[in-house]
């Protein structure tokens, strides 16, 4: 099964489906005959977009219909919307959120896919944002405050 017909089902299945994990999406598409694992899905729900968001009091995916944003703008807008601080360590930059948006923000990182951070770690409200070689913490935040955080 190619990649493209995979996301043509996530899609579909999101649209119809109230899905409020990753692990959700895996059994419906087992249900499928698509034999994939949590962390396919996961690329997968980046590569199309998709979002977690609050419906009825219930969280659940969605993929925006709108075209994807640009990754600086995207990026600037999830640390300024949900970001509370940055604070260096050698290589390493922990960024605090509100509460639940850490997903968002590491999403936005990821996505902004620059050279000089390796990757994150995301939980609830905390993220663990790791630089490349020769960087630092404080290089990072002095990069993502450049893109208008």
């Amino acid at each position: 099964m190619s990649v493209d017909h995979r996301l043509i089902v996530i899609r579909r299945l999101l649209e119809h489906h109230s899905i409020a994990s990753q692990q959700d999406l895996v059994e419906l598409l087992a249900a499928e005959n698509i034999d994939v694992t949590q962390a396919t899905v996961s690329r997968d729900l980046q590569r199309l977009g998709a979002i977690k968001f609050r419906d009825a009091g219930e969280l659940r995916y969605a993929v925006p219909e709108h075209a994807p944003e640009d990754p600086d703008a995207a990026l600037a807008r999830a640390l300024a919307d949900y970001s509370r601080s940055m604070l260096p360590s050698a290589n390493l930059l922990v960024i605090r959120t509100t509460a639940g948006a850490a997903h968002v923000v590491a999403g936005a990182i990821d996505a902004f896919d620059h050279h000089d951070v390796l990757g994150t770690v995301a939980g609830d409200d905390t993220i663990l944002v790791i630089a490349a070689d020769g960087q630092t913490g404080a290089d990072l935040i002095v990069l993502f405050e450049s893109i208008g955080a």
